[in-house]
């Protein structure tokens, strides 16, 4: 549990505009500071299998963090079926981090202080990011302004695509048979091929030796996740620290996916935001 005693600010909670695709407005929810600043900036990309939930899903991590001096910035992206499928949002999520850097100023914030937090499918886009900053900048932007980041927050991640579909794929004609098939048709839905799947993989992109940036990471967990493998994660945190990265590990007894945006005022939500608030701080100053 961090025990620093924060500085702790009321904050202003707008919707922004960042981007829109044809007469589609793509949005950004900013928890913003009231403070002299600048603040560092933290980039959450939601979860929901690719394909569900949007920027108000993680007010119980983005809220709290914001009143201890941090600019949170919660995107909305394309996502199928309504908008395009992979790497659609990945060029959304690149282009945000852009845009906001370009905008400091009107933000309040110090654009080389930046971090990106991502919980379970947007675990696996945000960690992406972090590593591949220059892949998805197809969107034209600010000129001389990159993607790249500090630090990453991984609330149980999707870290290997493919080693979770596999892994739904067994669980079909099982107990957990509903969920399978959700995880299945979502992954099919937005990747559209499991060579896809392997391809833009964080954990298997390291394996294969490709250049990465490995900025410091915080990986959260409940001990009873059903939605995120074990093995997974294990392998991408050996991979990721075999070259160089830091990954701090935090797993939390008893509690499955989503214990934090399920129960936020549960004892391992506060203790899981606590230890993402101290990590942050720690890494963006």
């Amino acid at each position: 549990m961090d025990t620093i005693e924060r500085i702790r600010y009321e904050i202003d909670v707008t919707d922004v505009e960042y981007i829109k695709h044809g007469n589609k407005p793509f949005l950004a929810r900013v928890y913003k500071p009231k403070g002299q600043g600048p603040f560092p900036l933290l980039i959450d990309i939601h979860g929901g299998a690719w394909t569900k939930k949007d920027r108000m899903s993680d007010e119980g991590t983005d809220a709290p963090l914001a009143k201890t001096g941090v600019v949170v910035a919660s995107l909305d992206f394309r996502m199928p079926p309504a908008d395009a499928a992979f790497p659609a949002s990945m060029q959304d999520i690149n282009y945000a981090i852009r845009w906001f850097k370009s905008r400091a100023a009107e933000f309040n914030i110090d654009p080389k202080r930046v971090g990106i937090l991502g919980v379970s499918s947007g675990g696996h886009q945000a960690m992406l990011t972090a590593m591949r900053p220059a892949d998805f900048a197809a969107l034209p932007g600010p000129a001389g302004v990159d993607a790249s980041i500090q630090c990453a927050v991984m609330c149980w991640p999707v870290i290997d695509p493919l080693g979770r579909y596999e892994y739904a794929h067994g669980l079909l004609g099982g107990p957990h048979d509903k969920q399978a098939k959700n995880w299945v048709e979502s992954h099919d839905l937005f990747w559209g091929s499991t060579a896809a799947m392997a391809e833009a993989n964080p954990t298997r992109l390291l394996e294969r030796g490709e250049k990465a940036q490995t900025p410091p990471v915080i990986y959260l967990q409940g001990t009873a996740d059903l939605a995120h493998p074990v093995p997974n994660r294990d392998r991408f945190i050996a991979s990721y620290r075999k070259v160089g990265g830091k990954v701090d590990l935090q797993l939390f007894e008893g509690v499955g996916e989503a214990f934090i945006t399920t129960d936020p005022n549960s004892s391992q939500a506060k203790d899981a935001v606590e230890k993402i608030i101290a990590f942050v701080h720690r890494e963006l100053g």
